[in-house]
C-alpha cells in the first residue's frame, strides 16, 4: 500500500480521501512527527493530540483563503506537513531549517506567528475586522488550547470578539494539559463533562415518555428542547462561553475525523461568532507520550521504541536543577519564602519545592501578568516571593514588574530562567532583553551569576534584599564547578577582578565571563594582556570598579548574552558619559538588532561572536598591538 502522505502537497489533497484513507494518513502524520522529533527534539505531545483536528481543519476549511491561527503554535507539526513542508520537515528546529512555531514567512498557510500563548483569539478578532472592512467572506478559525485559556488576553479576545459579533470560528482544544497539569477553577469547569452516551440516552427517553403523552406531553416537550441549552449549560462550559457571545458546540471526540469534518461543515455556515469544545488527548497514539505528556510537551532527542529521552554530555548540573535545590534549601531556614511558577514547576526546578512545601508553592496557570501581582501581594504582607520565569515570558508581565513591584519598592525576587539564547525554540523564546527591559526601573537590582555556583549566592543575595531583585541565568547545564554548601551574599554592585592586565579589560557579565577568560588567556600568549571582571551585577553597577578601568586603560570591551541595545555595555557607556570619562573607548559585543535565528546554543555564539574564539577575534581587532 503506498503511503498516503505522499499524494499530499495541500490541503486541497484531502478533499478527495475516504474515510479509511483519513484514519490512514493520521496514523503517517503520527510516525513522520515521531520520527523527526525522536531526533531533533520538540513539540511532540501536543502535535500528537491534533493530528485529526488538524486533518478535518483543512480538509472542511480552504486554507490559506481562510485563516487558521494555531494559539502558541507548538501543536502545528501536523499542520506544517500537509501544507507543502514534508521534504523541508527532517531540518525542523534546526540552523537554517523549519521553525517548530508558525511563521508567516515560512507558507502562506501560517496566517500568524505564535510561541507565546493565548493570543490567537485576539490575533483571529483582527483578521475578521480586516475582512469585514476589505468586504471580505473567507472564515477565520482560531485553535486554542484550554491551557491557553487560564491565559487574561485570551478572555479579552472573548469579550471583544463577543460584543462585536463577528463572523469567527474558536475551536477550544481540551486535552486538560498546558505543559504541566491544568490548575485553577477554570480548568476544573472546562472538565466538568458528561459521556455523550449519557445525555443522548437521557434525552432519548425523555422525548419517549413525553410524547406518549398526547397533546399535554408535546406541549411539555417543546418546553423541554427550549431548555435545552439551559441543561447543556449544567453540564459542560457552554454556559460560560455563550454568555461571552459566542455559540457553543460541543464537547465533542477530537479524535473523530467524520464528527469533527461535520461539525465544521455545519459552522462554515455560520456568520456569527461560535466556539467548538473538542476533546482531545496529548501524546495521541504514541505511549510514552500519552503517559507522560508533560515529558513530552517539549523533549530532547529520545529513543522511539522506549522513550527514553537521550541526555546531553551530562557531568555538570543543569542552572534550572541548582536553582531549584539552592531555593529549597533557602526555604528550609526561612518559612517567609514562597515560590511561583506559572504552569511550569518542571521546566523552572521548582517541582522538588513543590513536593517538600506544598503550602508554600504556587502554580498560577499560564498567567504571568497575575503571578507577578500576586507576588507583589504576598511581599506587602511580609513574604519573600521568588518567581520563576523563563525570561522572554515575563517580558507578558512587564506593566506588574514596573507598577506593582518596583514602583512599591517590594521584595519580590525574578528567578529568570532561559536568558541569553535557548536553542532550537528560536526567537519566540530567546531571553535577549531582559537585561535591557529590566535595568530602566528604579529600585530593581539586576545581577547575572558566571556560573552555577555564584547562582547559588546570587539568590540568597536577592532574598536578603529589601526591594526586587532579579537573577537571570541561562538554559543548559553549568561548568561543573564545586557547589558551596552554604551561601554568602554579595556585596551589592560589586564585581570580581578575575585576571590583571597591561592593556586593556574585558568588562563580562554572566555566560560571557568564561568564555572572556579563555579568550584572554589565548591573546596573553600573543602579547596582548587583558584583564577580565565578571561584573556581576548589571544594576546597579561596580561604578568604583569600572571607573577605575576607564582611568587605566583606554581601552574596555564589555560582553554580554544580551541585546547590545539598553544592556550591560551600555550601562558602563552611560557610567563613563555621567562621569565626564571621555579618555575609554568602549566596544560592546553582544547580540546584533535583530531577532536571532533558531540553532543550538553553540551555534549561535558562535555565529554571533560571543564564544571564546570570537570574543578573542573581536579584542584582537580592538586591542591588537
Amino acid at each position: 500500500m503506498s503511503a498516503i502522505l505522499d499524494r499530499i502537497a495541500s490541503p486541497a489533497d484531502l478533499k478527495g480521501l475516504s474515510p479509511g484513507e483519513l484514519a490512514q494518513l493520521a496514523g503517517e502524520l503520527r510516525q513522520e512527527i515521531i520520527a523527526v522529533c525522536a531526533k531533533n527534539g520538540g513539540h511532540l505531545a501536543p502535535s500528537l493530540g491534533v493530528v485529526e483536528l488538524t486533518l478535518a481543519l483543512h480538509r472542511v476549511f480552504e486554507s490559506p483563503t481562510d485563516r487558521i491561527i494555531w494559539d502558541v503554535g507548538h501543536q502545528a507539526y501536523a499542520h506544517k506537513l500537509i501544507t507543502g513542508r514534508r521534504e523541508r520537515f527532517g531540518t525542523l528546529r534546526t540552523l537554517g531549517g523549519i521553525s517548530g512555531f508558525p511563521k508567516r514567512n515560512e507558507s502562506p498557510h501560517d496566517a500568524f506567528d505564535t510561541g507565546h500563548t493565548s493570543t490567537s483569539i485576539s490575533a483571529a478578532l483582527g483578521f475578521a475586522a480586516a475582512r469585514d472592512l476589505r468586504g471580505g467572506r473567507n472564515k477565520v478559525i482560531a485553535v486554542i488550547g484550554d491551557g491557553s485559556m487560564t491565559g487574561g488576553i485570551a478572555y479579552e479576545g472573548l469579550n471583544h470578539a463577543g460584543h462585536l459579533n463577528k463572523d469567527l470560528v474558536v475551536v477550544l482544544n481540551d486535552n486538560e494539559m498546558s505543559i504541566a497539569e491544568n490548575v485553577g477553577a477554570l480548568s476544573n469547569f472546562l472538565n466538568r463533562t458528561v459521556t455523550s452516551e449519557f445525555v443522548h440516552t437521557m434525552k432519548k427517553e425523555l422525548e419517549g415518555f413525553l410524547g406518549s403523552l398526547d397533546r399535554i406531553g408535546r406541549g411539555v416537550l417543546k418546553v423541554a428542547k427550549r431548555a435545552e441549552e439551559s441543561l447543556k449549560g449544567l453540564f459542560t462550559p457552554g454556559m460560560l462561553f455563550e454568555a461571552f457571545g459566542f455559540e457553543y458546540i460541543g464537547p465533542i471526540d477530537g479524535h473523530d475525523i467524520e464528527r469533527l469534518t461535520a461539525t465544521f461543515e455545519k459552522v462554515r455556515r455560520f456568520d456569527d461568532a461560535v466556539l467548538i469544545h473538542v476533546l482531545t488527548r496529548k501524546g495521541k497514539g504514541y505511549p510514552p507520550a500519552e503517559e507522560r505528556p508533560a515529558l513530552f510537551h517539549g523533549v530532547g532527542p529520545f529513543e522511539i521504541e522506549t522513550g527514553k529521552v537521550l541526555k546531553g554530555k551530562g557531568g555538570a548540573a543543569s542552572y534550572t536543577g541548582v536553582f531549584g535545590e539552592a531555593i529549597k534549601k533557602l526555604a528550609a531556614g526561612d518559612d517567609r519564602i514562597v515560590a511561583l511558577t506559572a504552569a511550569m514547576p518542571d521546566g523552572t526546578g521548582l517541582t522538588p519545592f513543590a513536593a517538600e512545601f506544598p503550602e508554600r508553592f504556587f502554580d498560577v496557570g499560564i498567567a504571568e501578568q497575575h503571578g507577578v501581582t500576586f507576588a507583589a501581594g504576598l511581599a506587602a504582607e511580609g513574604y519573600r516571593p521568588v518567581f520563576a520565569v523563563y525570561s522572554s515570558f515575563l517580558q507578558r508581565a512587564y506593566d506588574q514588574v514596573f507598577h506593582d513591584v518596583c514602583l512599591q519598592n517590594l521584595p519580590v525576587t525574578f528567578a529568570i530562567d532561559r536568558a541569553g539564547v535557548v536553542g532550537s525554540d528560536g526567537p519566540t523564546h530567546h531571553g535577549l532583553f531582559d537585561l535591557s527591559y529590566l535595568r530602566p526601573l528604579p529600585n530593581m537590582v539586576l545581577m547575572a551569576p558566571k556560573d552555577e555556583n555564584e547562582l547559588q549566592h546570587m539568590l540568597r543575595t536577592a532574598l536578603e534584599h529589601e526591594g526586587p531583585a532579579a537573577v537571570r541565568y541561562p538554559r543548559g547545564n553549568g561548568y561543573g564547578v564545586s557547589l558551596d554548601q552554604t551561601y554568602q551574599s554579595l556585596p551589592l554592585g560589586r564585581g570580581e577582578v578575575l585576571r590583571e592586565g597591561l592593556h586593556g579589560a574585558i568588562l563580562a557579565v554572566g555566560t560571557t565571563v568564561y568564555p572572556a577568560r579563555e579568550a584572554a588567556e589565548e591573546l596573553a600568549g600573543e602579547g596582548i594582556d587583558l584583564a577580565v571582571v565578571n561584573a556581576r551585577f548589571v544594576k546597579p553597577l561596580d561604578r568604583e570598579l569600572v571607573l577605575s578601568l576607564a582611568q587605566r586603560f583606554d581601552r574596555l570591551l564589555t560582553v554580554e548574552e544580551n541585546a547590545v541595545q539598553g544592556g550591560f555595555g551600555t550601562a558602563v557607556l552611560e557610567l563613563l558619559e555621567e562621569e565626564g570619562v571621555t579618555g575609554a573607548s568602549v566596544l560592546r559585543l553582544g547580540y546584533p538588532d535583530r531577532f536571532v535565528e533558531q540553532g543550538e546554543q553553540h551555534e549561535l555564539r558562535a555565529i554571533h561572536g560571543l564564544d571564546a574564539p570570537g570574543i578573542a577575534a573581536r579584542a584582537r581587532e580592538f586591542f591588537g598591538r
